[in-house]
């Protein structure tokens, strides 16, 4: 799957079946679902999820409790705008096949 297929994706009413739980998180968190973006997040501990769970909480601005959640994905907060992480989130997650 590429992000343009990621993105297609959007309009349907579920995520993609393929997709690992992080990606499927940035799903719903794309269709502005924080609440079940982050409730996928909060079942699962690895590093993908951590990040994306950074990032849910900085599009909360908690931006104290998104700083624990980089440190435990091993990731710098970003400075760039919210969209755009995610973006850059999805593309990685993708081309690691994740």
């Amino acid at each position: 799957m590429t992000p343009a297929d990621f993105q297609r994706s959007l309009a349907s009413s579920h995520p993609p079946a393929e997709c690992a739980p992080a990606l499927h998180a940035l799903w719903w968190a794309a269709k502005d679902d924080w609440d079940a973006a982050h409730n996928i997040v909060m079942a699962h501990e690895d590093a993908d999820c951590a990040w994306v769970h950074a990032h849910l909480h900085r599009v909360e601005g908690d931006l104290d409790n998104a700083g624990y959640w980089y440190r435990r994905a091993g990731k710098r907060t970003p400075t760039s705008a919210l969209e755009a992480e995610r973006d850059a989130i999805i593309a990685a997650l993708l081309q690691r096949g994740t």
